[in-house]
């Protein structure tokens, strides 16, 4: 299928658009808390309700993922990972209609990693493959040694700030899911996110395991970072206990294939 780019993105750096220039925030939590109640005030949230608590589903999601695919290296891609969130059905669905294979993590990484291969689901039912109350009937779950080399990922956000910060909804699995993939050795490959444009604000604080954005796309504008923050090179295994490990199979199963490298307390 032929690929094509669309017009360039904006570029931006942190803080440069003047209308969010007072959107300054103090923790992640006051930049996600804020998102989520603009969005329910103004009507511009989507099913699932309420959109706090989640990663919040938003009017004009499948706009954005549209744009998203207008960029490289989205728009060429054969392999990418996609967050199994409401608002990035859209992206998954895309995705599979261009031929590109689909990793999607399941909830919590209870159950690590799946497949959505285009050339195994009928083009029909690209649609209920990208929804994660129907994706089971088309997902192939994937060891960690099996996972391709990807050439993008789409994560979901709750906040994002022009210069690539991120926070989603609190849980930390999207910033996991990317060391996982650095500890097996994939090298490091551009993060977007499709939100509103109302959960772009000027800043907020970030930790080192957190994973930064290179591209945002909302409704309205398609946000190239000029300078993204740096990525994490791998699990911070200090920040998991035992119940985290308990939780998350796939934590055992990336130690074992380190040899038993990595742990917690």
């Amino acid at each position: 299928m032929p690929r094509k780019s669309g017009p360039g993105p904006a570029r931006c750096a942190p803080g440069a658009a003047a209308d969010i220039a007072g959107l300054r925030f103090a923790s992640k939590e006051q930049a996600r808390q804020w998102a989520w109640d603009r969005l329910q005030s103004e009507g511009l949230a989507r099913f699932p309700f309420p959109p706090h608590g989640r990663i919040p589903n938003f009017a004009g999601a499948e706009v954005a993922a549209a744009r998203l695919f207008e960029q490289p290296p989205w728009c060429d891609a054969r392999a990418i990972k996609v967050n199994p969130d409401s608002p990035q059905l859209h992206v998954r669905r895309l995705a599979l209609e261009r031929g590109v294979r689909v990793y999607v993590p399941t909830p919590k990484l209870a159950g690590g990693f799946n497949l959505l291969d285009p050339a195994r689901i009928p083009s029909d039912c690209y649609a209920a493959a990208s929804a994660l109350n129907t994706m089971a009937r088309w997902a192939q779950p994937v060891a960690l040694d099996r996972i391709e080399a990807l050439d993008a990922i789409v994560t979901g956000c709750a906040a994002v700030t022009p210069g690539g910060k991120r926070c989603g909804k609190g849980a930390g699995y999207s910033d996991l899911e990317y060391a996982i993939l650095r500890e097996l050795g994939h090298p490091p490959v551009p993060v977007a996110t499709t939100v509103h444009d109302v959960q772009v604000v000027a800043d907020f604080p970030v930790d080192s395991n957190d994973l930064p954005l290179a591209l945002i796309c909302t409704p309205t504008r398609t946000l190239r970072v000029a300078d993204p923050l740096p990525a994490p090179e791998g699990v911070e295994w200090h920040r998991l206990n035992a119940a985290d490990l308990a939780a998350m199979p796939v934590l055992g199963e990336l130690r074992a294939l380190r040899g038993g490298a990595g742990g917690a307390s």
